[in-house]
Protein backbone atom coordinates (compact mmCIF):
# COMPACT_ATOMS: atom_id res chain seq x y z
CA UNK A 1 0.00 0.00 0.00
CA UNK A 2 2.82 2.41 0.83
CA UNK A 3 5.28 0.98 -1.66
CA UNK A 4 7.48 2.98 -3.99
CA UNK A 5 5.28 5.12 -6.19
CA UNK A 6 6.50 7.37 -8.94
CA UNK A 7 5.27 10.97 -9.26
CA UNK A 8 3.25 10.99 -6.04
CA UNK A 9 3.60 14.76 -5.71
CA UNK A 10 0.25 15.60 -4.15
CA UNK A 11 -1.26 18.91 -3.14
CA UNK A 12 -0.46 20.41 0.27
CA UNK A 13 -3.06 22.80 1.68
CA UNK A 14 -2.36 25.25 4.53
CA UNK A 15 -5.83 26.38 5.65
CA UNK A 16 -6.91 29.88 6.64
CA UNK A 17 -6.29 30.40 10.36
CA UNK A 18 -3.16 28.21 10.33
CA UNK A 19 0.20 29.86 11.14
CA UNK A 20 3.49 28.04 10.53
CA UNK A 21 7.01 29.30 11.04
CA UNK A 22 10.46 27.83 10.48
CA UNK A 23 11.90 25.87 7.58
CA UNK A 24 9.25 24.29 5.34
CA UNK A 25 9.60 22.15 2.22
CA UNK A 26 6.76 21.08 -0.06
CA UNK A 27 7.21 18.15 -2.42
CA UNK A 28 5.00 19.22 -5.28
CA UNK A 29 2.23 21.83 -5.33
CA UNK A 30 1.06 23.85 -2.30
CA UNK A 31 -2.00 26.02 -1.72
CA UNK A 32 -1.56 28.60 1.06
CA UNK A 33 -4.67 30.03 2.71
CA UNK A 34 -3.03 30.62 6.10
CA UNK A 35 0.28 32.21 7.11
CA UNK A 36 3.84 30.94 6.57
CA UNK A 37 6.98 32.54 8.00
CA UNK A 38 10.61 31.55 7.43
CA UNK A 39 12.50 29.62 4.78
CA UNK A 40 10.18 27.86 2.33
CA UNK A 41 10.94 25.70 -0.70
CA UNK A 42 8.91 23.67 -3.17
CA UNK A 43 9.62 21.45 -6.15
CA UNK A 44 6.42 22.69 -7.78
CA UNK A 45 3.93 25.54 -7.82
CA UNK A 46 2.89 27.53 -4.76
CA UNK A 47 -0.39 29.42 -4.82
CA UNK A 48 -1.10 32.06 -2.17
CA UNK A 49 -4.87 32.46 -1.89
CA UNK A 50 -6.53 35.87 -1.30
CA UNK A 51 -6.40 35.29 2.49
CA UNK A 52 -2.92 33.73 2.37
CA UNK A 53 0.32 35.31 3.56
CA UNK A 54 3.99 34.32 3.21
CA UNK A 55 6.82 36.27 4.84
CA UNK A 56 10.32 34.90 4.32
CA UNK A 57 12.73 33.38 1.82
CA UNK A 58 10.91 31.38 -0.85
CA UNK A 59 12.30 29.16 -3.60
CA UNK A 60 9.86 27.40 -5.92
CA UNK A 61 9.16 26.53 -9.55
CA UNK A 62 6.18 28.88 -9.90
CA UNK A 63 4.41 31.33 -7.57
CA UNK A 64 0.87 32.61 -8.02
CA UNK A 65 -0.07 35.38 -5.58
CA UNK A 66 -3.65 36.37 -4.84
CA UNK A 67 -2.81 37.24 -1.23
CA UNK A 68 0.45 38.69 0.13
CA UNK A 69 4.11 37.71 -0.27
CA UNK A 70 6.88 39.61 1.54
CA UNK A 71 10.55 38.67 1.42
CA UNK A 72 13.03 37.19 -1.04
CA UNK A 73 11.91 35.00 -3.91
CA UNK A 74 13.63 32.77 -6.48
CA UNK A 75 11.32 31.16 -9.02
CA UNK A 76 10.91 30.47 -12.73
CA UNK A 77 7.52 32.16 -13.07
CA UNK A 78 5.75 34.78 -10.92
CA UNK A 79 2.07 35.56 -11.42
CA UNK A 80 0.47 38.38 -9.39
CA UNK A 81 -3.33 38.41 -9.68
CA UNK A 82 -5.59 41.46 -9.35
CA UNK A 83 -5.79 40.95 -5.54
CA UNK A 84 -2.13 39.97 -5.08
CA UNK A 85 0.67 41.93 -3.45
CA UNK A 86 4.39 41.11 -3.66
CA UNK A 87 6.96 43.07 -1.70
CA UNK A 88 10.67 42.31 -1.69
CA UNK A 89 13.61 41.16 -3.78
CA UNK A 90 12.61 38.92 -6.66
CA UNK A 91 14.65 36.78 -9.08
CA UNK A 92 12.46 35.14 -11.70
CA UNK A 93 12.55 34.18 -15.39
CA UNK A 94 9.10 35.63 -16.15
CA UNK A 95 6.68 37.90 -14.29
CA UNK A 96 3.03 38.66 -14.98
CA UNK A 97 1.06 41.29 -13.05
CA UNK A 98 -2.67 41.66 -13.61
CA UNK A 99 -4.42 45.02 -13.32
CA UNK A 100 -4.86 45.74 -9.61
CA UNK A 101 -1.92 43.54 -8.58
CA UNK A 102 0.95 45.20 -6.72
CA UNK A 103 4.71 44.73 -6.92
CA UNK A 104 6.81 46.77 -4.50
CA UNK A 105 10.51 46.03 -4.49
CA UNK A 106 13.31 45.06 -6.79
CA UNK A 107 13.60 42.48 -9.52
CA UNK A 108 17.12 41.20 -10.00
CA UNK A 109 18.63 39.23 -12.87
CA UNK A 110 20.93 37.05 -10.84
CA UNK A 111 19.85 34.62 -8.16
CA UNK A 112 18.82 36.26 -4.91
CA UNK A 113 21.33 35.61 -2.14
CA UNK A 114 18.92 34.42 0.52
CA UNK A 115 21.59 34.44 3.22
CA UNK A 116 23.25 37.79 2.53
CA UNK A 117 21.35 39.77 5.19
CA UNK A 118 22.11 37.14 7.87
CA UNK A 119 25.81 37.02 6.98
CA UNK A 120 26.08 40.83 6.94
CA UNK A 121 24.47 41.07 10.39
CA UNK A 122 26.88 38.42 11.76
CA UNK A 123 29.91 40.30 10.37
CA UNK A 124 28.77 43.58 11.92
CA UNK A 125 28.20 41.90 15.28
CA UNK A 126 31.58 40.13 15.17
CA UNK A 127 33.54 43.16 14.02
CA UNK A 128 31.71 45.50 16.32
Amino acid sequence: MFGNKKNTNGLTFIAQGTKLSGETHFEGEALIGGELYGKISSTGKITIEAEGYIDGDLRCKELKVSGVFKGKLKCDKLNITNTGSVEGEIACESMEIFEGGQFIGMRVREEVNLLSSVIDEDNVAANG
